[in-house]
């Protein structure tokens, strides 16, 4: 959208106002870039249908977001994402409030964008979450359970990003995860709550030295045999300690990765701060969280 030219001074002046006030109102970078960028493509369509902004009716901006469903995308093939027009609405939505907290003529933007949205599976409750850690055994591979629910379910981690972990790469000392290998090879370090460390330790001083074969294995996770576990192993693990603790869900380390994102989204935090945690390029990712709280946008 950065090679639109707007040509009307006001919008140009709201399009800068509006990003000062993402700013000063404390939205995160990201939003502060983000949503402007929205916003004038908004202000541009507005101009080539000979539209203004002031008192903006429910019908005229439901053309927009038809315009919107009906253009191609930039960068790919294929039309635009749902949850896209969602991050649209969510800009129309916070110039709406910029405009009223301005003391200038706003407009009603309480519409709503139909269709599908990208669907997750079904994830896990707090409290199935807390069968699963009960579910565990006091023993070398009991804690090990505990260890990866804490890498997966308490730090997020993909898959392989917990499979590749060394020892090296847990910074207790510091409440940090290292993920060298994450999603493009891209780096990233995950903060660590007292309970996770608290079972990442345990793991480490009476769980792992009982499971090490060799003296210059570097690898976190250890199989029975002391060897880093295969891609699915731990999943088949989680699967034994799901049916343990009875629930009836069909459940894999990506839907401990879901869980803890959607918790987070229960407990207020912004999804540009869980992009951050989980190691999303965009927000386009994080959004499909967004349909637990019902339409927050």
């Amino acid at each position: 959208m950065k090679k639109l030219k707007l040509k009307e001074e006001k919008h140009k002046r709201l399009e800068s106002g509006f990003k000062e006030w993402l700013k000063v109102t404390g939205y995160s970078t990201s939003t502060v870039n983000s949503l402007p960028a929205h916003i004038k493509e908004f202000f541009y369509w507005l101009e080539q249908s000979d539209l203004r902004i002031e008192s903006i009716p429910p019908q005229t901006l439901q053309s927009y977001f038809l315009y919107l469903k009906q253009r191609p995308r930039q960068r790919r093939t294929g039309a635009l994402s749902n949850n896209y027009l969602l991050k649209h609405l969510q800009a129309i939505k916070r110039l709406s409030e910029y405009l009223r907290n301005t003391d200038q003529e706003s407009f009603d933007a309480d519409i709503v964008i139909t269709g599908d949205k990208r669907k997750i599976p079904e994830i896990l409750s707090r409290e199935e979450i807390k069968q699963l850690y009960e579910a565990t055994e006091d023993s070398p591979m009991g804690l090990r359970d505990r260890a990866m629910l804490a890498v997966y379910y308490g730090c997020g981690l993909r898959r392989n990003e917990g499979i590749n972990l060394d020892r090296e790469d847990i910074l207790t000392d510091k409440n940090l995860l290292y993920v060298r290998y994450g999603k493009g090879n891209k780096e990233r370090y995950v903060p660590m709550t007292a309970e996770v460390k608290e079972d990442i330790e345990s793991y480490l001083l009476y769980g792992r030295p009982f499971l090490v074969k060799e003296e210059y294995e570097e690898a976190f996770f250890l199989t029975e045999r002391g060897e880093r576990p295969e891609s699915q192993s731990l999943n088949i693990r989680l699967k034994q300690l799901t049916e343990k603790a009875e629930i009836n869900k069909v459940i894999s380390l990506h839907i401990l990765r879901h869980t803890i994102a959607t918790h987070l989204l229960e407990s207020g935090m912004s999804l540009e701060n869980i992009a951050l945690f989980l190691g999303h390029e965009s927000l386009e990712s994080t959004q499909i969280y967004t349909h637990i709280m019902n339409n927050d946008l």
